[in-house]
């Protein structure tokens, strides 16, 4: 699954899945374009890919930015002078509350990282994408498109469901123009998404199910680490997947399939 002489955008690389898939990219042979949120995140990442003998052009910016996001992508134009891989992975869990007490501003926010962030890495990613020939993953949830029993996280269920029908729409219209366009959905994964989540009334809300023998058919109580799913990320955007796209993986160990 090499990716030597191909550069690779991942989004979100200050933690968690987008931390782990700069790096196995990088791994794989590919120049890593590593955009965090702040600059000093996206060093740091890229100070371990430099120490793994990878190659890595730390970026930051706000993805739900226009104008910061059509910036990276004419810097990895002009100094890298190509673009083969997007990873759309930045995104929040946001404000999880009660339908009647998320607030519009609380919506707009989630909704315009997680899923406006996506649209517009992808829409400035696309002029650079098809010079060649590329590959793009969505980073996406099974909230929102298996399993919608977390109760208050309808700002975060929608950006992921949106995500999804996005890759779909963006597989069939780029397909002729030869690029792919697929979606990654995780279950529980031990990341440091959590710690910025705000929770509001959550407890009462939606039905409750005990499961005696735990929540994930394949580990129990144990979550996924970030960097199984960067196993699936790294197969979605090789050659080994070329004839793979406008199609979601379900990187959860079962979770959705029962929960």
């Amino acid at each position: 699954m090499t990716l030597k002489g191909k550069v690779a955008l991942v989004t979100g690389t200050g933690s968690g899945i987008g931390r782990a898939t700069a790096v196995r990219l990088a791994r794989e042979g590919a120049t890593v374009v590593a955009l965090g949120h702040r600059q000093e995140s996206a060093d740091d990442v890229a100070a371990e890919i430099r120490a793994d003998g990878g190659s890595v052009l730390p970026v930051a910016g706000d993805v739900g930015d226009a104008a910061t996001v059509r910036g990276v992508i004419e810097r990895v134009e002009r100094e890298l002078g190509r673009l083969d891989v997007v990873v759309a992975n930045a995104g929040v869990n946001g404000v999880w509350a009660p339908l009647d007490e998320l607030e519009p501003e609380e919506w707009e926010s989630t909704i315009g990282t997680n899923l406006t962030g996506t649209f517009l890495t992808v829409r400035y990613a696309v002029p650079l994408l098809v010079r060649q020939g590329g590959a793009v993953v969505v980073v996406s949830s099974i909230n929102g498109t298996r399993t919608f029993s977390n109760s208050g996280a309808s700002a975060y269920a929608t950006s992921k469901a949106g995500q999804v029908a996005f890759a779909r729409m963006a597989a069939v219209e780029l397909g002729p123009r030869g690029v792919r366009v697929n979606a990654v959905c995780p279950g529980a994964i031990d990341t440091e998404i959590g710690d910025n989540t705000e929770h509001r009334h959550t407890d009462s809300l939606g039905v409750r199910a005990e499961f005696p023998d735990g929540a994930i058919p394949l580990t129990g109580t144990e979550p996924g680490q970030s960097a199984q799913v960067a196993d699936a990320i790294a197969f979605l955007v090789s050659d080994a997947a070329s004839h793979v796209t406008g199609t979601e993986v379900f990187v959860d160990g079962g979770q959705s399939l029962v929960v």
